[in-house]
């Protein structure tokens, strides 16, 4: 039976999603989390519930759930900020709280979007970034005014999705999710909330007779400030030949920036332990000692320093700084 809720509609039995009566693509995982949280909404559901409904039992990490939130919330209008439907229950789990009719569950009584004052339920909290580099590419914006050439604009984007999965390092937005902003003209940082990434991979397409120019833009999503731009022009004679030299030269700009970007991020965190900086500064003042037993007891703090904090990347960059120091006087 079909379940609606404010301009959308959801069929479980021929898994489509519609709003305002246009079919949005959706990812079938996303699907599956997105019925399950309607025809659970009469409690809480928790992550563990979600893990046996969706992948069934597998274990996924923390950052892959947040992104499939995020993508059935972009799916259905809603985002991290708002939580009109799908709100997060600090330290519980989830909860669809849209008004629904159809269905054989009865349908929330009320208003979408609860007062928050009037609600027992704690705050919700914002959603972390994973720890691990994450990235969505957006839709590239065809500028041409020639329709026709959406395919080729979406063919590029996916290409560099494809491209940059490839970087075990990176954690990359799958396409049915990113590609729900598509013709979206909002605020960079409100995507990188709502896709629980650290950077957007943006661009535009413009044609003109047998010539196309593409522009494309990476910005650190919780600043939005650009870190690497450039254009790319070429003919269009041979289509795929120009998508693929595209997709090179972008993924092969774009791979040094985003590692330039990670450790300078790195440099910047701080240790939360204290035992680790104690550990840190005993080190240094080893180290400006020098000769080999200041740069063998500034190495053995350096390490004890990363055993306490495995992210402390100045303790990491110390304790090179011995070993090369060592080799280097042999």
């Amino acid at each position: 039976m079909l379940l609606q809720f404010g301009d959308c509609a959801l069929d479980p039995d021929r898994r489509e999603l519609t709003r305002s009566s246009a079919a949005v693509p959706i990812g079938p995982q996303v699907f599956d989390l997105l019925l399950h949280l309607v025809e659970n909404r009469a409690h809480v559901v928790s992550k563990d519930d979600l893990l046996q409904a969706v992948w069934r039992g597998r274990i996924v990490s923390e950052s892959t759930i947040t992104s499939h939130i995020n993508a059935a919330r972009a799916a259905i209008g809603d985002n991290g900020h708002d939580q009109l439907l799908i709100r997060t229950i600090a330290r519980k789990g989830f909860r669809f709280v849209g008004e629904v009719t159809g269905g054989s569950q009865t349908a929330l009584r009320g208003s979408v979007a609860p007062d928050p004052l009037l609600s027992t339920e704690p705050p919700a909290l914002p959603q972390e970034l994973p720890d691990k580099p994450s990235i969505a590419v957006l839709p590239f914006v065809n500028l041409s005014g020639d329709p026709e050439q959406d395919y080729f604009a979406d063919g590029v984007a996916e290409d560099i999705i494809t491209a940059l999965s490839r970087m075990r390092w990176l954690f990359v937005i799958a396409r049915n999710s990113s590609f729900t902003y598509k013709g979206y003209a909002g605020d960079v940082r409100q995507i990188g909330r709502d896709l629980g990434v650290r950077y957007v991979l943006e661009g535009s397409l413009r044609k003109a007779a047998n010539r196309v120019r593409i522009t494309g833009q990476l910005i650190d999503a919780t600043t939005a400030g650009h870190l690497w731009a450039e254009r790319y022009e070429g003919a269009l004679d041979n289509i795929f030949d120009l998508q693929d030299r595209i997709t090179e030269s972008v993924v092969g700009a774009i791979a040094p920036q985003l590692e330039r970007a990670e450790i300078e991020r790195a440099e910047r965190k701080p240790t939360q332990s204290l035992d680790a900086y104690d550990y840190f500064l005993r080190g240094m003042a080893g180290f400006h000692v020098g000769g080999r037993e200041g740069l063998d007891q500034a190495l053995s703090c350096f390490r004890q320093s990363i055993a306490l904090d495995s992210e402390f990347a100045s303790a990491y960059g110390m304790a090179a700084w011995c070993l090369f120091t060592r080799s280097l006087n042999g």
